[in-house]
C-alpha cells in the first residue's frame, strides 16, 4: 500500500487524530552544531535540485527531506565530505520513493555529477537510516494535521475551503526550506500554514479562525503564534520573489507558476508598486500575529 502523507497511521479507530497528537513528537528534528545546519542545506538543496529537475511529486520530496532532517538530528556528518551529502540524499529519496511506491532510475539522479554510487553502497546507507531512524518510515509530518484543522474553518463555500488548503499546501512544500520551522511540532506546522493561508485570502475571517484554532485542545497558543510568525514570513517571501521573477521577466504568469504554482487571489491581481504590496503584507502580518561512519550527535 502506497503512503500517503495524509493518512500516516494504518488505522480505523475514532481516536486516530489522538494518536496522531500523541506520537507526533517522535518525528519532530532538532539540530546541533553549524556543521549539521550546513549539511541539512546543502541535502535539501539536492533534493530539491532533483525534484525540479526530474519533476519528482513534491510530496515524495518532502517525505525524503523528513527523512534527512531525522537523520541528522541523531547523526554529524564530518565536514569537508560533501559525497556523503549527496549519498544520504540518494539514499532518502529511494527510500521515500519506496514508500510512495514511485519507480525511478538511482542512476538518473547521479548523472553529470562527481560521485557516482553503485547499489551496494546506495543500500548500505539505507540500512543505515533505516536503523537511525528506527524504522519509523511512516513519518508523521503536518500534512497529517491538515484535515483536522481545517474543519475549524467555517467558509459558506466549498471553493474557499479548497483555496485555503491549496495554498497551505503550498506554503509548507516552501517552509521546508526554512531551518527555523524544525523547532515546531508539525500539528503547530500545520495549523500555522492554515492560518497564514487566510491570513493572505480570507484577511476579514482570520482572527475567528485563529480563536477556532487555539481553542484546539491540542494547541499550544504561545507556540502557535510563534510558529504562525516563522510561517507567514516564509510566505511573504515566497510572494515578494515571485513579484520580483514577474517584474524583471516577460515570461507569461502562467509559466512562472510552474514553479511554485502559487494561489492569485484579487488583491495580489490589484496593480500597485512593490513596496505598496509588502507595506499591506507587513500589516497584515503584524495584525495577524498580534491576534558510512557517522558519529551520533
Amino acid at each position: 500500500m502506497e503512503f500517503d502523507l495524509e493518512n500516516p497511521l494504518i488505522s480505523n479507530e475514532d481516536d486516530l487524530i489522538s494518536d496522531l497528537f500523541a506520537a507526533e513528537s517522535d518525528h519532530m528534528s532538532s539540530f546541533a552544531g553549524n556543521v549539521t545546519q550546513a549539511s541539512r542545506q546543502n541535502a535539501v538543496s539536492l533534493i530539491i535540485q532533483a525534484q525540479f529537475t526530474w519533476n519528482l511529486d513534491p510530496f515524495l520530496s518532502y517525505l525524503a527531506v523528513n527523512y534527512i532532517d531525522r537523520f541528522l538530528s541523531k547523526r554529524e556528518i564530518p565536514s569537508g565530505k560533501p559525497w556523503i551529502e549527496r549519498l544520504l540524499t540518494i539514499a532518502c529519496l529511494s527510500l521515500a520513493s519506496k514508500m510512495k511506491k514511485v519507480d525511478f532510475c538511482l542512476a538518473d539522479l547521479q548523472r553529470d555529477e562527481g560521485f557516482i554510487f553503485d547499489g551496494q553502497t546506495i543500500h548500505r546507507m539505507e540500512m543505515l537510516v533505516l536503523g537511525t531512524l528506527e524504522w519509523r518510515m511512516r513519518s508523521i509530518t503536518p500534512f497529517c494535521f491538515i484535515n483536522y484543522f481545517i474543519a475549524f474553518f467555517k467558509p459558506d463555500q466549498l471553493p474557499y475551503l479548497e483555496a485555503l488548503k491549496n495554498r497551505a499546501l503550498e506554503t509548507l512544500f516552501l517552509a521546508q526550506n526554512e531551518i527555523k520551522i524544525l523547532e515546531f511540532k508539525p500539528s503547530l506546522i500545520a495549523a500555522s500554514a492554515l492560518l497564514s493561508a487566510a491570513n493572505e485570502l480570507f484577511p476579514i475571517q482570520f482572527n475567528a479562525f485563529k480563536s477556532a484554532i487555539s481553542a484546539s485542545e491540542f494547541v499550544h497558543k504561545e507556540k502557535l503564534s510563534e510558529c504562525l510568525s516563522v510561517m507567514i514570513d516564509v510566505a511573504m517571501d515566497s510572494c515578494e520573489s515571485t513579484f520580483e521573477m514577474i517584474s524583471s521577466s516577460n515570461t507569461p504568469v502562467t509559466v512562472l507558476r510552474g514553479a511554485h504554482d502559487l494561489s492569485a487571489t484579487e488583491s495580489d491581481l490589484t496593480v500597485g508598486s512593490k513596496s505598496d504590496d509588502r507595506n499591506v503584507k507587513k500589516r497584515r502580518t503584524a495584525a495577524a500575529l498580534s491576534g558510512l561512519r557517522l558519529k551520533p550527535n
